[in-house]
């Protein structure tokens, strides 16, 4: 009968992968996990929807540039209670309306506020902020967060 002696000098003569092997399994579950929060967009906004594919939903543009007077589906409107009044005219004719801002990086934050207060006052409720991700990393990017130039 043959039965199996630690040896004395200490050599590992086999190797037992089950922990390595479970480890793996638990952080391949946890990637698996997290990679659907990581792909969603951490700031939530309010996106249309469309219920049917062959349904278009109408959405009121809104650009406000830097410089220059704001657009309301490609009409200026000069002042806050010109952009009221063209938003009114726009909801009369689609009460389910949407409006989406998209507005310039260097326009200010009470400009913004400005427009969106004029949108409430014309009675759209449904607003959306437009975005784009960015197309590649820039440097200097951090400096822009803390208000530095590019």
């Amino acid at each position: 009968m043959a039965s199996q002696q630690p040896q004395g000098d200490g050599l590992i003569v086999g190797i037992n992968v089950t922990p390595m092997v479970d480890i793996m399994l638990v952080l391949l579950i946890i990637f698996i996990v997290t990679a659907k929060i990581i792909v969603t967009p951490a700031v939530p906004m309010d996106l249309p929807e469309a219920s049917q594919v062959e349904q278009v939903q109408v959405v009121l543009s809104v650009l406000v540039p830097e410089r220059g007077a704001t657009l309301v589906n490609g009409e200026p409107a000069a002042s806050p209670a010109e952009l009221t009044r063209l938003a009114a005219e726009a909801r009369t004719r689609d009460p389910e309306l949407r409006a989406v801002i998209h507005a310039d990086g260097n326009v200010p934050h009470r400009r913004v506020l400005a427009t969106l207060d004029a949108l409430k006052q014309a009675g759209l409720t449904r607003v959306a902020f437009g975005a784009q991700e960015p197309q590649q990393p820039r440097l200097g990017a951090a400096s822009e967060w803390a208000g530095g130039p590019p």
